[in-house]
């Protein structure tokens, strides 16, 4: 025993407890979190929806985001806080066009403009209508002067117009206060300007070293990429393929052609029929100075006119010439008139030598046109089968663009395994057809159904699900997106 009590010391081990800190959600992710909670509740909860999709979108999950803002649509379809989610989840992905018809959609339906004029904005300086957006911008600053996000965009626009005074004359408060973004925003007005030296200087200066590197090779492009794509890639981050550099998106430009068109229609000037400086009296004396003065036919004229091309008839007796007065007799000229026969040529003619058209023609009727005979060595062309090369289909994608419907998230597989199987119960076998997937999503992943044919297929069964007490919501993986299968 004594011998235990003295070995017992050195061989114990001292136990020591550390407290594990882990990162706590973000607020939009607790926010997202909390409205899915309140979908469980009720699905059909127009305010958890629209506060998830804002959620979501805060998270640039644009997906999510616009799967909660149908079902709000399906729901109420004029929602105003509906339509201004939507027309951002379109802003967001690089679509301008259906943005602004969006926009349009929420003013109607009594979404007032300083709302949403930074956003639309920068709708329009993303079709190339930066007069607009500037208005847009200077509307939301009229509400908003302190906004840094709208002087920001504002800027850009002034840049991408070629206004550099403007640029730099707008930007420069937010330089003073040293406003980290501003910093970017000036990197890319200047490159957008054709300053890509100075450019690289201020993202070299103020930007991590990997980050600078993979930026500047980029701000050489700027110059070369049309308005619209120079305000995407400054605002957004959206870079175009080599192949579309300077090239403009067929929806962008068939947009501003449109406008243009519209644009045109807007009347200009002074109104018509509004008087001039001198009165009635100066317009009829300039508008007489400006028409000769020709001598109009006489009654004289006129007479001789008609009894040149009136027909002769032959000559009336006494009573009829004395019950004749002066007029026209409608009676008399409303049946059919026959039309007079062709003059026969005259020796006048034929003495003179004066070619005549009827002459020229006359043996088209009588004569037979010439068939043309081939030659005996003739080659028809439009039966010879030329040989074409005909590149071979492309490879399908490893990773197609499919419709999922997601019914859960977790860092964890095993996890999410465990998830599926719980869900599958109670679902009541309306998952039997599909198989668990998933797919990176931030930190975490994304448990997946599917896939399904069609995104009303995914809608469907999304309500189906609901009814189940599930919540759901529709997700379509874009064509490159990796979806593994959950063992």
């Amino acid at each position: 025993m004594s011998v235990l009590l003295a070995a017992s010391p050195a061989g114990a081990q001292e136990v020591t407890s550390r407290e594990v800190v882990q990162p706590l959600p973000s607020a939009d992710v607790q926010r997202l979190n909390r409205a899915l909670m309140e979908l469980a509740k009720r699905p059909k909860s127009l305010d958890a929806l629209v506060e998830a999709g804002d959620a979501a979108l805060a998270l640039e999950d644009l997906d999510a985001a616009m799967g909660f803002y149908g079902r709000a649509d399906d729901i109420d379809s004029a929602n105003v806080r509906v339509k201004l989610g939507i027309a951002a989840v379109y802003l967001r992905s690089g679509r301008p066009v259906e943005a602004l018809e969006a926009y349009d959609l929420a003013e109607r339906a009594g979404a007032t403009p300083p709302e949403y004029a930074r956003d639309r904005g920068l709708a329009y300086d993303l079709v190339g209508d930066h007069d607009r957006a500037r208005a847009a911008y200077e509307q939301a600053l009229a509400v908003n002067p302190e906004d840094a996000e709208t002087i920001r965009r504002l800027a850009l626009s002034q840049a991408i117009a070629g206004n550099q005074a403007g640029f730099e004359d707008i930007l420069r408060p937010l330089l003073d206060r040293r406003d980290y973004a501003s910093f970017r925003t000036r990197a890319f007005g200047l490159a957008i300007l054709g300053e890509q030296a100075r450019a690289a200087a201020i993202v070299d200066a103020v930007m991590p070293r990997d980050l600078a590197a993979r930026l500047v090779p980029y701000l050489a492009y700027m110059p070369r990429l049309t308005a619209s794509q120079q305000a995407a890639a400054a605002n957004l981050g959206i870079f175009p393929r080599v192949a579309e550099i300077g090239r403009e998106d067929p929806r962008i430009a068939r947009f501003a052609r449109e406008a243009e068109a519209d644009r045109r229609l807007e009347p200009a000037g002074a109104p018509l029929g509004a008087p001039s400086g001198g009165g009635e009296g100066s317009a009829r004396e300039e508008s007489a100075r400006e028409v000769p003065d020709v001598p109009g036919p006489t009654a004289a004229d006129a007479a001789v006119t008609l009894a040149e091309s009136a027909p002769v008839a032959p000559a009336a007796p006494e009573s009829a010439a004395a019950d004749a007065r002066p007029g026209f007799d409608l009676a008399a000229t409303a049946g059919p008139v026959d039309p007079p026969a062709p003059d026969a040529p005259g020796p006048s003619d034929t003495a003179n030598g004066t070619p005549r058209v009827a002459d020229a023609f006359a043996d088209l009727d009588s004569a037979d046109p010439p068939i043309a005979e081939p030659a005996g060595e003739a080659v028809d062309l439009a039966a010879i089968e030329v040989p074409r090369e005909r590149p071979a289909p492309p490879e399908p994608p490893a990773f197609p663009r499919r419709v999922w419907v997601q019914v859960a998230t977790g860092r964890d597989l095993s996890a999410l395994a465990f998830d599926w199987r719980r869900i599958a119960r109670a679902a009541d076998g309306l998952l039997d057809d599909y198989s668990p997937h998933t797919t990176p999503w931030g930190q975490a992943n994304r448990l997946l159904a599917g896939p399904l044919d069609n995104a009303d297929a995914a809608r469907d069964l999304v309500n189906a699900l609901a009814a189940k007490g599930l919540d759901t919501f529709p997700y379509t993986s874009p064509e490159g997106r990796q979806i593994d299968t959950l063992e």
